[in-house]
Order: structure tokens, then sequence, then C-alpha cells
């Protein structure tokens, strides 16, 4: 009898099994890739930062497959501003390469909340094609797939004409006083 809780070769099923990434940058990260690399732990939930030192990528997978780590992120920059990402799924793949521009680190955003430790919702908008649904669950694959909603948090990853925005951001539901005078009684 098939476990429900496996996937397909009797390794257990993504959605029960939290993910644990491996974070880390190019050899001598600027300052603000740091900052980058803060905000960046504070969203993913169970990601952990390791310098880089002399180690090669190839080398990093190797070790972080032996840690039981199940994705690999690596940071590079050009003139101290954040330029590529690397993800890569423990322990055979699959990759990704993704240009980064634009970074707004939350540091700089006026009023933003504080990420809490609740497991945040993931949105994805647009990844409708074929390789727009599989970037998708690699993006997704980031998270647990068991969101706290008590937590009012989320990521939104959203596709446009093969740019991806990226977005965590925090909400709240504001109860509004109800105006007797313009209530109707039936």
């Amino acid at each position: 009898a098939h476990d429900s809780r496996e996937g397909f070769g009797g390794e257990p099923h993504p959605d029960f099994v939290p993910p644990k990434v491996l974070v880390t940058t190019r050899p001598r990260p600027s300052k603000e890739l740091f900052r980058f690399v803060a905000d960046l732990i504070s969203v993913v939930p169970n990601a952990f930062f390791y310098p880089r030192r002399h180690f090669s990528v190839q080398d990093i997978c190797r070790k972080g497959s032996e840690q039981n780590f199940s994705h690999v992120i690596v940071l590079s920059e050009r003139a101290k501003k954040c330029n590529g990402l690397i993800l890569s799924k423990l322990p055979h793949g699959p990759t990704a390469f993704f240009k980064v521009s634009n970074v707004q680190v939350s540091d700089s955003v006026p009023g933003a909340g504080r990420r809490t430790e609740h497991q945040p919702e993931i949105l994805l908008n647009n990844f409708t094609t074929r390789l727009g649904r599989r970037v998708g669950r690699m993006l997704s694959s980031l998270f647990y797939s068991k969101p706290a909603f008590q937590g009012r948090q989320c990521v939104t990853f959203h596709n446009q004409r093969d740019y991806i925005f990226v977005r965590h951001h925090r909400y709240i539901f504001e109860e509004r006083p109800v105006d007797k005078r313009k209530r109707k009684v039936i």
C-alpha cells in the first residue's frame, strides 16, 4: 500500500518535510549584500547563513546535502549591489539562476512591519506557462506548505513578462464601525 505521506520513489512528500535552506554569498561580500542576506533570512523560514569563504558552489552543495539542507541559495553582487541568485534543490536539482535588480531592503521601507515566527502565506501570480509553473513550484518549495494565518504575513511572487517581483508584507484587518443610519431593517 502506498503511504500518502510519501512521494514517488519512497521519498517523503515535500508537504510533510519543512525545507531547510542554506544561504551563502560570493567570496568577500559587501555590507549591502549582508543587509540583503538578513532580509532574505527573515523572509524564508528555516534559512541559515553560512559564509562562503574559499569553497566552490559544488563543495557547498555537497556539504549542504550532507547536513540535510533541502535548498542552497548563492547570492552574487556587482558594484556592492546584489545582481544574481542561484537557487538549487538538493541533492540533485533542479537549479536556476535569477538576475536580481532593484532590491529594496526592509530597513529602507517606511513603516515596515517586523516579521514574526509564523509561516507566511505564499501567493504565486501569473506562473501559467509550463516553465512558469515549474519556477513557481521551485520558489514555493522554499516555504513550508502549512501557512499560519494568525501571523498575517504573506510573500508574493508576481511574474510579469518574465520578471518576477517579490514582496514580503504583513496585513491587518481593520474593523469599521457600522453606521446604524445606513443599515436597513427588513
